[in-house]
């Protein structure tokens, strides 16, 4: 492959037209890539393919982090951060095998139940943020917003909307569920919505009360079994037993400080 030689002119015109193509890549690259191909001898073929591998490159990245922006975490939590020492309970190869994905082809339901403070939405949030690194459309809730949306939706008569956009999804995450009871209108709609999503999304289900209390929470026993049919259906459930790891925490640094405080007086 030779150098090409442009004149001011047809750079100006081959900027102008990377940019409205959106290539950003091949615009910031094809220079520097140009030179590496002269100097490696490679052939057209071989440059046009690297400038190519950049833009897509580029552009996946961009989808990924654009998947993790829709999705709306709280924050984010990576799994490499879980310390699944403190929650002898719970099977760290189970979890890194979930990580992969298998079940959101299958759409299937993950059930988190366990005290608070046990890292339940750590993991929920890590597998969510494996989803969208794997390029699938995934949103976070808790379930009081999510119910406090699908009634803004009843109400303004864009509940058929509402779910049509949640079926375009490939995760949905419900967080905190069992913390706050719900009128009767809320349960039937967080029933409806479940319904609609059944076996078409995967759903992730974080919640501090046994299935045998959620009758409590929703305050209506058929309604109660029908749910938890549809969830536990094809359902991962995993069960977070220990000490609330983030009570924990909090206790190891005061004791880092009151450590350190104490080393202060006796220097």
């Amino acid at each position: 492959m030779t150098n090409p030689h442009f004149s001011t002119q047809q750079e100006q015109q081959l900027h102008t037209h990377l940019q409205t193509l959106h290539l950003a890549a091949v615009l910031a690259h094809y220079r520097p890539l140009a030179q590496q191909a002269v100097q490696q001898q490679s052939s057209y073929e071989g440059y046009l393919a690297s400038l190519i591998e950049d833009e897509i490159d580029r552009r996946t990245r961009n989808r990924r982090q654009r998947r993790i922006k829709e999705a709306h975490f709280p924050l984010l939590k990576e799994l490499a951060d879980f310390d699944f020492d403190q929650i002898p309970s719970l099977n760290k190869s189970t979890i890194l095998a979930l990580a992969q994905g298998t079940y959101l082809e299958q759409a299937h339901s993950l059930l988190f139940v366990g005290g608070a403070g046990l890292g339940k939405t750590h993991i929920a949030i890590s597998l969510g943020l494996a989803a969208c690194r794997q390029d699938q459309r995934v949103r976070f809730y808790t379930v009081t917003a999510l119910v406090n949306e699908l009634h803004q939706a009843q109400d303004e008569h864009r509940l058929p909307k509402f779910l049509e956009s949640a079926l375009r999804h490939k995760l949905i995450i419900l967080d905190e569920l069992g913390y706050v009871p719900f009128t009767p209108t809320g349960a039937q709609l967080l029933f409806q919505f479940c319904s609609a999503l059944h076996e078409r999304v995967a759903l992730i289900v974080t919640t501090n009360l046994p299935f045998g209390e959620w009758v409590q929470l929703l305050g209506d026993e058929r309604l109660t079994v029908g749910l938890l049919d549809r969830l536990t259906a094809n359902a991962h459930i995993l069960e977070f037993v220990g000490d609330s790891y983030r009570f924990r925490q909090r206790l190891d640094q005061h004791k880092t400080l009151r450590n350190h405080g104490n080393a202060e007086e006796d220097s």
